[in-house]
């Protein structure tokens, strides 16, 4: 048969083509999702507190380090701003992304290079540019994301991609607590940190892939009309006001679940893995479920109905004085991946979905400022509550702190969130 006839018969349509395009694009972002997933994990949460808690760092300079991500999102506000002025979105986000990553992989050096009262200041200090450069990258990766993923999939997308990269995250944990029990101190640290190096190098190499989309920028060209943009939007800075005195609560204690169970309840590495393992599989669940929800529901109400489980998740620790503590911080892990899984996915869809496109990055950078100044304060003040309630009885420190917060939280969203979480 003579093939070559039929090319006009077999040639891909036009729309197909678009679309093997657009999927591919989203193929990447997935991707490139798998390597920073296994950096991230390596190097936050339980670990980082664990690292610190090996550098010799105490609760408050613990919580310290865990506000600090969250403090220097205030200069995703000039962020903002300057990537109006860019003629690529892209190698500025593989820059700002490749210094964040270099120098948070630096930490694991500190121990054989430094003395040890250098350790912990150092830490703070690599750790503090690094995440400025993260923060940077941060709007540059949201705004280029927000177009590579059509508004009609992306409640759908973010749902799988979520799942996935979550599963992979749930191995590593489980994964690296069986490391740092095998090797104590610092040869567990250093076999979690040779694993870091090489998917941090991998992550840089897959962000070269992305499409270096058309940006469609903010009709203002100076700064200060800009920057009102977004806080002349009533419904908007209601909404985000509210969740950051939502997150400034949550973040009293929940950074610092680790610190508890590590220090003061003394839980293995391995123990601790599996708990944040069954609060991530339930969180994966939850975002499939959460995300067909958003098909039907809008982002602000479904955000409301995930405040309660957040804070039933706290006061569920309270159980540790009359249950077993294995059933109690199993139960309170799962119920928290629920209801975090479905806030992250649906405070990220409600500044992507619900915003201006054109003005899309600075009401980005305003959330993220407001909630990061917010979440900086939660665990710092959080910090030394635990340092000053350190002599008190044992159970105010191990359980009686979630159960005030788990109050103050679910009086919150009982009696501002229905008014300000409302569809308009």
């Amino acid at each position: 048969m003579n093939i070559m006839r039929s090319g006009p018969l077999i040639r891909r349509p036009k729309s197909l083509r678009k679309f093997s395009k657009q999927r591919k694009n989203l193929y990447i972002a997935t991707w490139e999702g798998v390597p920073a997933t296994i950096f991230q994990v390596l190097l936050q949460g339980q670990f980082l507190t664990g690292f610190l808690l090996y550098l010799g760092a105490s609760s408050s300079q613990i919580g310290f380090v865990l506000a600090l991500t969250t403090l220097v999102n205030i200069a995703q506000i000039g962020v903002a701003f300057l990537i109006q002025k860019l003629p690529s979105r892209k190698w500025a986000m593989v820059t700002c992304v490749a210094i964040h990553r270099i120098l948070w992989t630096s930490t694991g050096l500190i121990p054989f290079i430094l003395p040890k009262d250098l350790w912990v200041v150092t830490f703070i200090g690599l750790y503090t540019i690094a995440f400025i450069a993260n923060t940077a990258g941060a709007v540059l990766w949201s705004s280029v994301i927000s177009d590579l993923v059509p508004a009609r999939v992306r409640g759908r997308y973010f749902g799988i991609r979520n799942t996935v990269l979550n599963a992979l995250g749930s191995a590593v944990l489980y994964a690296g607590g069986i490391v740092l029990d095998r090797y104590p101190g610092g040869q567990g640290f250093f076999i979690l940190y040779v694993v870091v190096w090489i998917f941090a190098a991998t992550n840089i190499v897959v962000l070269f892939f992305y499409p270096d989309t058309h940006f469609e920028k903010s009709d203002e060209n100076k700064f200060l009309p800009m920057f009102k943009k977004p806080l002349h939007d009533t419904l908007f800075m209601k909404s985000t006001l509210f969740l950051a005195a939502w997150l400034l609560l949550q973040n009293l204690t929940v950074p610092l679940y680790s610190y508890v169970m590590l220090q003061l309840l003394h839980i293995n590495y391995q123990t601790l893995s599996l708990l944040n393992v069954s609060q991530t599989i339930f969180m994966m669940g939850s975002f499939y479920v959460w995300g067909n929800l958003n098909a039907r529901y809008s982002n602000k109400r479904l955000l409301l109905w995930t405040l309660p489980i957040i804070a039933a998740s706290s006061l569920i620790w309270g159980l540790l004085s009359v249950l077993p503590m294995l059933l109690v911080l199993f139960t309170a892990h799962i119920v928290f991946g629920v209801g975090v899984g479905g806030f992250n996915q649906l405070a990220f869809n409600f500044i992507i979905g619900d915003t201006p496109k054109k003005e899309r990055p600075m009401y980005m950078a305003m959330f993220a400022a407001l909630t990061g100044l917010s979440s900086f304060f939660g665990p710092l003040i959080g910090g030394q509550i635990y340092g000053w309630i350190e002599n008190w009885p044992h159970w105010t420190q191990v359980y009686g702190m979630q159960i005030v917060v788990g109050v103050l939280m679910l009086v919150l969203a009982l009696l501002l969130g229905r008014r300000i979480l409302k569809d308009e």
